[in-house]
């Protein structure tokens, strides 16, 4: 007769276990996948205003704008070589100060004006640093005037009646995602104006 080998329940078992992680495995997402699917902004829960992506100015690594929701944003056009730049150093203070508090300075370098700005993204940010330490996040340069104008910059002349005017317009957006004001250049970031609006957009919670 032929024997019959019988498996003794413990192989058996542990055979099983072995065959259901691999079925795991296989059926689980990398986990870089995981980490994109968790840190992805998701649309629902970001204002329609913040629901654009730029490059990064140091990088051009893209930023979604999503991941300022439920912040307070200061929106500013800037140039290198205008008689407005020194306002680096109000802006820069203003996100320092109020950063814990949940403000954001964004920064769009744009040559619209007069040409002021520089060509070169590297140039922009080391100017922008080793001058006037900016750390406050930049983006890469673009138009924020005309028919070209980045989409940001489209919803936030429709929704506040004004355009910009020169380099270093202002606009402040609310913690719902919703704009605030409009500030020309000549409204200096700590402006009591500016700062008044500035701090009672933090208190809205």
């Amino acid at each position: 007769m032929k024997s019959v080998r019988v498996r003794s329940p413990l192989v058996a078992a542990t055979t099983a276990l072995f065959a259901l992680a691999a079925a795991a495995t296989m059926l689980a997402p990398p986990a870089q996948a995981q980490a994109q699917a968790q840190s992805a902004p998701t649309a629902a829960a970001c204002p329609a205003l913040l629901q654009h992506s730029f490059p990064r100015l140091q990088d051009d690594k893209p930023q979604h704008l999503c991941q300022y929701s439920g912040k307070v944003l200061l929106v500013v056009n800037t140039a290198s070589k205008c008689g407005f730049t020194p306002q680096y150093e109000g802006l820069e203070a203003l996100h320092a100060k109020y950063g814990p508090q949940g403000l954001v300075v964004l920064g769009f370098p744009s040559g619209d004006f007069g040409g002021q700005e520089l060509n070169d993204s590297k140039a922009i940010a080391d100017f922008c640093f080793n001058t006037y330490g900016v750390k406050f996040p930049m983006f890469g340069k673009s138009q924020v005037v005309g028919k070209s104008a980045n989409p940001l910059y489209v919803q936030l002349v429709k929704a506040t009646g004004k355009a910009p005017g020169w380099n270093f317009h202002k606009y402040l957006i609310g913690r719902d995602g919703k704009a605030l004001g409009s500030y020309d250049s000549n409204v200096t970031p700590t402006s009591a104006t500016l700062v008044a609006q500035i701090e009672k957009a933090l208190a809205t919670k």
